[in-house]
C-alpha cells in the first residue's frame, strides 16, 4: 500500500453534530475508505483509482440548509494510517459496562474491555451506531447463541458477543481491510469462536442463526432483510442500525413484509439501533 496514491478532503462542519456522523456515512457509501474527525470537522481519504470529479454529487447533507459544511483537497503521495488514528482515536465507555480502546489506552474498570486497532476499517468515525449495537448486545441473552455478524467493520461487535457467551459467530465484512482488521482484533482479544469472512449476504444463504447483528446503512440492510429474515432460527433476534431516525418507518417496514416484530428502539443523535425478533 506505501505507494498507493490517495485523495484527502478537508471537510469543515458547523455545527459539528449530527453533521459529522451523517457525513462520514454519505462518504462510506461513496467509496471513502477511511477517516479522522478533527476539532472542526472530518478528513476523508479515498484511493486516487476510485476517485472522480462528480465524487460529492450525490453527498445529500452538503446541501442541507441544517449545516454549514465547506471543503478542500488535495493529493497525498502516502498516509500513515497508524498514526493518523492513534492521534484520533479515544476509548469508547458504554453505560460502564463496556470499553472499546486501543492497546495503548489505560485499562479502564468496565465488565467488557475490547482492545482494537481499528486502523482503516470504520473505527473512529461511527461511535454513534457502534455504541448503540453495543447497548443492545450488553441487554439481551447471548449465552450459547449462534451469532452472525454482518459488516463486521472491526469486529468489535463479534467480539462483544463471544465475551457475553455466544458460539458460533461469524463475521463478514465485504471490505478486505475490514476482513484483515477483524481478524487481528478477534485474535488480540483472544476470541476462539469468531469465524471471519471476506464477502457479502450470499456467504450466509445456506447458514442459520439464533441472532444477526447488522450494522451497515440503510440501502444495503433494505436489500438484505429478506436473506436475513430467512437465516434466523425460530424466536431469532434481528438487531440493525446504521440509518436514521427518517428511515425507521422503510426499515420497519421490510422486516415485517419478512415475520420480524420490533422489540426495541435505541437513538442517539438522529442514529437509531432495532432489535427485531421472528
Amino acid at each position: 500500500m506505501s505507494n498507493t496514491i490517495y485523495i484527502g478532503y478537508y471537510f469543515k462542519v458547523e455545527p459539528l453534530q449530527p453533521a459529522t456522523e451523517i457525513l462520514i456515512a454519505e462518504l462510506g457509501y461513496a467509496g471513502f475508505e477511511s477517516f479522522v474527525e478533527t476539532e472542526t470537522g472530518v478528513t476523508a481519504y479515498i484511493q486516487k483509482e476510485e476517485w472522480h470529479k462528480e465524487i460529492l454529487q450525490n453527498i445529500y447533507v452538503l446541501t442541507s440548509n441544517e449545516f454549514k459544511i465547506s471543503y478542500t483537497f488535495d493529493e497525498i503521495e502516502q498516509v500513515n494510517w497508524n498514526s493518523e488514528w492513534e492521534k484520533n482515536f479515544n476509548p469508547i465507555i458504554v453505560d460502564n459496562l463496556c470499553s472499546v480502546r486501543a492497546p495503548f489506552h489505560e485499562k479502564p474498570d468496565t465488565k467488557y474491555d475490547i482492545i482494537i486497532e481499528p486502523k482503516m476499517s470504520f473505527g473512529t468515525g461511527h461511535h454513534e451506531t457502534t455504541h448503540m449495537m453495543i447497548q443492545h448486545i450488553i441487554a439481551n441473552d447471548f449465552k450459547g447463541k449462534s451469532v452472525l455478524d454482518m459488516g463486521c467493520g472491526t469486529a468489535v461487535l463479534a467480539i462483544l458477543a463471544e465475551m457475553k457467551g455466544a458460539n458460533p459467530i461469524d463475521a463478514i465484512d465485504i471490505d478486505n481491510w475490514c476482513y484483515l482488521n477483524s481478524i487481528e482484533n478477534a485474535e488480540r482479544n483472544n476470541c476462539k469462536n469468531i469465524s471471519v469472512y471476506e464477502g457479502d449476504a450470499s456467504l450466509i444463504e445456506n447458514k442459520t442463526y439464533d441472532t444477526i447483528i447488522a450494522n451497515i446503512n440503510r440501502n444495503i440492510l433494505l436489500n438484505d432483510i429478506k436473506t436475513y429474515a430467512n437465516c434466523l432460527n425460530p424466536k431469532g433476534s434481528l438487531f440493525l442500525s446504521g440509518f436514521y431516525k427518517t428511515d425507521i418507518n422503510s426499515i420497519e417496514e421490510a422486516c415485517n413484509k419478512n415475520g420480524l416484530t420490533l422489540k426495541n428502539k435505541l437513538n442517539r443523535n438522529n442514529w437509531v439501533a432495532l432489535h427485531f425478533e421472528i
